[in-house]
């Protein structure tokens, strides 16, 4: 795995608390829960780090953005997140998921969400350089978070 300057390695969890199920939707799948957990352990992870969290599961037409942050740098950044979460290895990577068809969605969201100008609360979309990262949780708990991925 690529360790170059654009690449965070956050270290391993020490234990599963962030992966808990929380109440929701009961019409959500198991695999849905599991995706929830990981955006939720994401987010957390992300705010200790000292980012802003400024949405997630955000609807741009008929894409959705994980996580919209703004990393305070430097250089501060406009932050588009994708989330990965995979239960195991069986099929690869879980950074191998994301092809030039989800990249494509990813970019075309975030420019809608640029286009729109405000962010689902109604507050302005942040006037910061963009960037698109991929951040990734295993089931043992193990973030990656990769910049400039998508």
């Amino acid at each position: 795995m690529d360790r170059s300057p654009d690449t965070c390695w956050i270290s391993p969890l020490c234990d599963d608390a962030g992966m808990a199920d929380r109440p929701g939707d009961p019409t959500r799948t198991a695999a849905q829960k599991a995706g929830d957990a990981a955006e939720e352990l994401v987010a957390s992870r992300l705010a200790e780090a000292g980012w802003t969290v400024l949405a997630r599961n955000v609807h741009v037409g008929r894409h959705e953005l994980d996580l919209v942050a703004i990393d305070p740098g430097p250089p501060a950044a406009f932050v588009v997140i994708e989330v990965r979460w995979r239960a195991g290895r069986g099929y690869g990577l879980p950074e191998e998921t994301v092809d030039h068809r989800k990249r494509a969605r990813v970019r075309a969201a975030a420019y809608g969400l640029l286009d729109r100008g405000s962010l689902p609360d109604g507050s302005a979309v942040p006037r910061l350089p963009l960037r698109f990262d991929l951040v990734v949780v295993e089931p043992e708990g193990r973030v990656r978070h990769h910049r400039h991925a998508i």
